[in-house]
């Protein structure tokens, strides 16, 4: 080992605000400097020890070789820099030193890269092969930077060492492939695995989570009961998947499962209760995420970000804001950019336009925090839906940043609701169509609203040619209901159901019985071509909700919510007519739309036919 300086006579004592070392009986600096390695708390210290080893100990010695893989890896750890640079002092590094710094470099945010240096310097000098603690490190830094090339040649080089049935470099792989998007690569490994560990599952179910695949994360959570039992990691990661399908079923299951089978440590954290606050608030039960709110023992600025907007998705404006003053005065936390995006929400949701405006500016000069696309989003959508056009025109003019195809399809969707000129409505489905090339029938169908309310049949017989010409087909209504665990997925019109029959006979009695109290049809939303109104009528009744809804009548105990999932905007005639259920079945209906909430009960919804 080449050192260097050359080594002199240890001192008698290290100076005073050094470690105190004790004198061994029999001299041996090696076993002195190890033992001030472990009282070592900073760099400062650190180099003291570095320098005594400098001169008292032979760089020829084999304990001096143990000695620097023991300074490395504390130095790893405090400053990486200093780090570096020690181990360019060191002659033949041993795999051990390779993979301390490797590891550091990849746990650092600004040093990825330099993982992937380390790690291909030491494939060149050849000195050392990379072992099965190599792959984890350089697999990490490749999954951080996505990194896809570099990491199928570190998967190729793994195999090549023959790690192919490690299941810590397995695991690694299905990190870095499901991190990357390779959702079906990951899977490949992980069916390929010979030995598969809790956290193979683990990381897989993550990442289905992590990219939308809900359902294949539930599927594979059901499988792996029957080998492991969920720690932490799954069940959070099961919690979001919950979330984002709406399965209420099994959000419950997992939270009555983390208070009787895991540890105290566990069922408190804040993690855990964060993922079970947002879990019932897009399951539609808000009243059981404020319970589990109120009585965590510690909440961060997430807990409360969480809580703000799932008081804003319900409806509950005024509760959000009451949450967010306590944040602040009480609490004392800081807002971040999330927290506005909650609070302006809240008040899109019930067009408080004026508190609106006043947390926006809150935001800017108060906080100091710059406007996202999100935050103008909301605004705009405020002051558009509340009639305020103009002032949304001249806000959207004024962006710092380029509005995207969300902003003007709110604007536009407000004037087919506010009725104003056609030739507004058509300016803005041609920004639509600009800012999105690849954008869905939304725009069209919008459009198409605007040229019949004016009762432009022609236009809107041309917009729907124009869909057809481009291959464009309307986005099918589809409503999901939870009835003892399972989902039932319905479309618009749909007969491939099990129980079609039954469903189709309970909507018969479902439109009897809304019509002897007054009900009459809403045909502003049916379908945008000059029919007669029987067919816009059996349209109306076969909407996706509705047969959702006829089920949950059929199946569900009485006194049972009905909670319904839906892809798209309920339109005039599906709320009305769920108000007017909610009524003569004495049944509590919650619809979670495109948009928000919808809390049905008595004859009344929460949003105050607001939406």
């Amino acid at each position: 080992m080449a050192l260097a300086t050359a080594p002199r006579p240890p001192p008698l004592l290290l100076p005073s605000k050094a470690i105190n070392i004790p004198n061994p009986p029999s001299f041996d600096p090696h076993s002195r400097i190890l033992n001030s390695l472990k009282q070592c708390t900073h760099i400062s210290q650190l180099k003291q020890i570095h320098a005594l080893t400098l001169r008292s100990t032979s760089p020829y010695h084999p304990k001096t070789f143990f000695l620097y893989s023991q300074l490395l890896h504390f130095s790893s750890f405090v400053d990486l820099n200093y780090a570096l640079q020690l181990f360019n002092q060191i002659q033949n590094p041993n795999s051990f030193m390779w993979n301390t710094l490797i590891r550091a470099c990849a746990n650092d945010v600004n040093n990825k890269e330099q993982a992937m240096r380390l790690y291909f310097e030491m494939l060149e000098q050849a000195l050392v092969s990379p072992d099965k603690h190599t792959f984890p490190f350089v697999l990490k830094g490749c999954a951080y930077l996505f990194d896809v090339s570099e990491g199928i040649q570190v998967h190729a080089h793994a195999l090549k060492h023959g790690f192919g049935s490690d299941v810590y470099v397995n695991n690694s792989l299905i990190h870095f492939y499901a991190s990357c998007g390779f959702l079906d690569l990951a899977e490949k490994v992980f069916v390929k695995m010979p030995e598969r560990s809790l956290v193979s599952w683990n990381v897989l179910l993550e990442g289905f989570v992590q990219f939308g695949k809900f359902n294949s994360a539930l599927n594979l959570f059901r499988e792996m009961r029957n080998t492991f039992d969920p720690d932490g990691y799954t069940l959070q990661s099961i919690l979001t998947a919950c979330a984002g399908l709406g399965a209420f079923s099994l959000g419950a299951w997992v939270h009555a499962y983390l208070l009787k089978k895991c540890d105290f440590n566990l069922s408190i954290d804040v993690f855990i209760n964060n993922s079970l606050v947002d879990m019932y608030c897009k399951c539609g039960s808000l009243e059981l995420a404020h319970q589990v709110f109120k009585r965590m023992p510690k909440r961060d600025l997430t807990s409360w970000n969480h809580m703000i907007r799932g008081f804003a998705m319900h409806g509950r404006a005024e509760a959000a804001i009451r949450c967010f003053d306590k944040m602040i005065r009480t609490e004392r936390f800081r807002p971040n950019s999330i927290t506005f995006t909650g609070v302006l929400s809240a008040c899109n949701h019930k067009g408080m336009v004026s508190e609106g405006r006043l947390y926006f500016d809150m935001m800017v000069i108060d906080y100091k925090i710059k406007p996202a696309l999100e935050h103008y989003g909301c605004l705009v959508d405020l002051l558009a839906r509340a009639g305020f056009i103009d002032e949304a025109l001249g806000l959207v003019s004024t962006m710092p940043m380029r509005p995207d195809a969300v902003i003007w399809r709110s604007l536009l969707d407000a004037c087919s609701k506010k009725n104003t000129s056609v030739e507004l409505s058509e300016e803005l489905a041609r920004q639509v169509v600009e800012s999105d090339r690849d954008i869905g029938s939304g725009v069209y169908v919008l459009l198409s609203r605007v040229y019949a309310s004016a009762s432009r049949w022609d236009d809107v017989g041309l917009v729907r040619k124009l869909m057809t010409d481009k291959g464009i087909k309307k986005e099918p209504g589809c409503s999901s209901i939870e009835i003892n665990g399972v989902a039932h997925e319905l479309f618009a019109g749909d007969t491939s159901h099990p129980q079609t029959k039954e469903i189709y006979q309970m909507l018969k009695v479902i439109d009897e019985k809304v019509e002897s109290v007054g009900y009459s049809p809403d045909y502003s939303q049916a379908p945008m071509i000059d029919e007669l109104n029987e067919t816009k009528q059996h349209s109306l009744k076969l909407h996706s909700e509705r047969l959702a809804i006829a089920l949950g009548l059929l199946k569900l105990q009485p006194g049972m919510p009905i909670r319904i999932f839906k892809n798209l905007r309920v339109c005039n005639d599906c709320h009305e007519v769920t108000k007017l259920i909610s009524r003569v079945f004495n049944v509590e209906i919650i619809v979670r739309d495109r948009a928000r909430f919808h809390h049905f009960k008595d004859g009344f919804c929460s949003c105050s036919d607001y939406w």
